[in-house]
């Protein structure tokens, strides 16, 4: 006789017991994260918005007069001056300096 080998109806049922509680334990902690994400995707924009600023100034001599400037000459796209929640960054022509929108 030949033995034929697999998984019995119990031995399935255990392991989606198994991956249902791991499913049960994970999914509530990663609906949390999603501000957070936000919030250092934000960062990251004024990061990456700040060095254009810089070598806009680099190769012009002065800051831009305002964000636009910097979409209208190429250095960023439009879609750049705004964070995830829809809010603009906020940019200084004094100081050149490029701030997160307030919450």
């Amino acid at each position: 006789m030949k033995k034929e080998s697999g998984f019995t109806l119990v031995e399935m049922l255990i392991v989606l017991l198994v991956i249902t509680i791991l499913i049960i334990l994970i999914v509530p902690n990663l609906s949390g994260r999603s501000e957070d994400v936000h919030t250092k995707g934000c960062k990251a924009l004024v990061e990456v918005v700040q060095a254009q600023v810089d070598l806009y100034h680099l190769e012009n001599g002065k800051y831009p007069n305002d964000l636009s400037a910097l979409v209208k000459d190429k250095y960023i796209k439009k879609d750049q001056t705004t964070c995830q929640n829809k809010k603009s960054l906020k940019y200084s022509s004094v100081s050149g300096t490029v701030s997160e929108p307030s919450s």
